[in-house]
């Protein structure tokens, strides 16, 4: 760590907890705002959203401005610093659209009036629409830099932000922008806050996101529907081709059978898979509370690894035929599957789509036609564990916490951390501070106070490491 940052970290800490009271103000301030994005209705609240996060800004000496596009607008802020010997220059994102509340009914109080709460476990919590994805989230890391101005006059990092308002929609205008700024945005390193800790007491760093392909197959037999009583046993069922071929995706160990379908999939380190094993991932803990007793993954490996860093093939939706009350004897002309692609580093999502379908084609019988509809292919994305952002984040993370913070797979996508790499070059820096009870997306969102205090403070740790 550069001799300046840490010699002023302490300062900056003490200033971050003198300071949560007025925090938390201007938390609850973003947090009263209807910013749904979803939701034509809300589109005067989402500008109103991003004119806040601009406004703070600006206060805390970032240059920030509002940047249009075909949706909600894009917060763009710098900081105003310059290349500093040894310390990358960072892109922050975050966003400050929410879901929306339905059902209304279920919220113990109004979404969108922000209150502190007790856990019956004894922990305090911050409730309302957006306290954890992603307003709390993303306000740790505003926090941090307030901190750091009001104690040296300036941040240890050159800083650009940029704070979206569609993630909650599918950021659909993002990557465009994206594509069109990059030459401003590009920087050395990104950091996001949109992620969690693997327990309330253990920090985690998210070092891969998996990718997906998503496929509509379509496969039609008779030119009408037909009845079973007359045509049963001569004509081709639909239904039944379809199930034959999604019964052949897996063998009985739990691996995909589709040709070529690991390739490029590589082992991780040592050490990392020594870590994971440490965390104890059970069949119990993770899948008692959904009703259920026995991974259905790969028999040879992890839990943990089934569930973040081995890809998957799963079958989303199967439809066909008479599918109301009652009965109606009848082989249907057409049957549709869903079926979606969990992809890790070293998958070509296009080689996934294509090796999918080559894969139904060469079981499909006589008098059977298949046509394929795609609804999203997106990249894995893998953090370098040699990336010495990584380890420095790392040691910060575990030393306000008081444990060694973890670096976890999630099995989810982020889309637009897939561009950051492809289109500027960049590998991004995952910390979050949710936690699994916080029921993102769900009545009575919540943010632990725990979470918000000492995120910022990471978020300090990490900045003065990365100066380093």
């Amino acid at each position: 760590m550069s001799s300046a940052a840490a010699q002023a970290l302490p300062a900056v800490l003490d200033r971050i907890d003198a300071d949560l009271d007025t925090s938390l103000d201007r938390l609850f301030d973003l947090l009263k705002i209807q910013s749904i994005s979803t939701d034509p209705a809300y589109k005067q609240q989402c500008r109103g959203a991003a004119e806040s996060v601009a406004k703070d800004l600006d206060g805390i000496g970032f240059e920030a401005n509002l940047r249009p596009t075909d949706g909600h607008p894009v917060v763009v802020a710098k900081s105003g610093n310059g290349r500093r010997d040894g310390a990358p220059r960072v892109l922050f994102y975050g966003h400050y659209d929410v879901q929306p509340v339905d059902p209304l009914n279920l919220w113990e109080t109004p979404p969108f009036d922000p209150r502190i709460a007790t856990a019956p476990d004894g922990r305090k919590m911050i409730v309302a629409r957006g306290a954890s994805d992603d307003k709390g989230q993303l306000m740790t890391f505003v926090e941090t830099c307030r901190a750091f101005k009001a104690v040296t006059g300036e941040l240890p990092l050159s800083i650009t932000m940029m704070i979206e308002g569609e993630e909650e929609c599918g950021s659909n205008h993002l990557f465009g922008f994206l594509k069109d700024n990059a030459a401003e945005l590009r920087q050395d390193l990104a950091l996001v806050c949109d992620t969690s800790m693997w327990d309330a007491r253990t920090p985690a760093i998210t070092t891969s996101l998996r990718g997906l392909v998503y496929e509509e197959i379509r496969v039609t037999c008779a030119d009408r529907d037909l009845h079973s009583g007359i045509f049963g046993g001569a004509a081709q069922n639909p239904l039944r081709v379809l199930a034959r071929i999604l019964g052949a995706l897996h063998d009985k160990n739990g691996r995909v059978t589709i040709p070529g379908f690991y390739g490029g999939v590589k082992e991780l380190p040592a050490a990392v898979k020594a870590d994971l094993q440490r965390l104890k991932l059970s069949a119990k803990e993770f899948l008692g509370g959904v009703g259920l007793k026995e991974p259905a993954g790969e028999k040879n490996r992890m839990l943990i690894e089934q569930i973040t860093t081995r890809p998957t093939a799963e079958i989303n939706g199967l439809v066909g035929g008479y599918t109301g009350d009652g009965a109606k004897t009848v082989i249907p002309s057409q049957a549709i599957a869903k079926v979606s692609f969990r992809l890790v580093a070293g998958q070509d999502p296009k080689t996934i789509r294509d090796g999918f379908r080559a894969f139904v084609r060469a079981r499909l019988p006589a008098d059977a036609k298949v046509a394929f509809t795609n609804f999203g292919m997106a990249p894995a994305i893998a953090l370098p564990f040699d990336n010495p952002a990584l380890a420095r984040s790392r040691e910060a993370l575990s030393a306000e916490w008081g444990r060694k913070a973890v670096t976890v797979g999630e099995g989810g996508s982020i889309p637009i951390v897939a561009d950051f790499k492809r289109v500027l070059g960049m590998d991004t820096i995952l910390v979050g501070f949710a936690l699994d009870d916080d029921r993102v997306h769900s009545p009575n969102e919540k943010y632990d106070l725990t979470s918000f205090h000492k995120g910022t403070r990471s978020w300090a740790r990490i900045l003065a490491a990365l100066a380093g």
